[in-house]
């Protein structure tokens, strides 16, 4: 399960979402679609379960749906605003 570190700051937008490293003032902004992976996965979605998801709702192949979801987890991971949950 994956969930935001402690000192990351997030917020809903109209176009999807704001995330706040408090550590150094740095914002990163997620589009609808971004917004929509993070939230499935602080939700305890797999990566496999979100593909899945977006494969049904947009037009977008499985394999793309999920290479998609590994970048977005790799890349929030990768920058210290998500870890593993306990």
């Amino acid at each position: 399960m994956t969930r935001l570190r402690t000192d990351v700051a997030c917020c809903p937008t109209d176009e999807g979402m704001v995330l706040l490293d408090e550590r150094d003032g740095r914002y990163w902004q997620l589009n609808a679609t971004g917004a929509t992976v993070l939230q499935a996965l602080l939700d305890g979605a797999s990566p496999q379960q979100i593909a899945d998801r977006l494969t049904a709702t947009r037009p977008v192949p499985r394999d793309r749906a999920a290479a998609d979801v590994a970048a977005l987890l790799d890349r929030l991971t990768r920058c210290g605003l998500v870890v593993d949950a306990p």
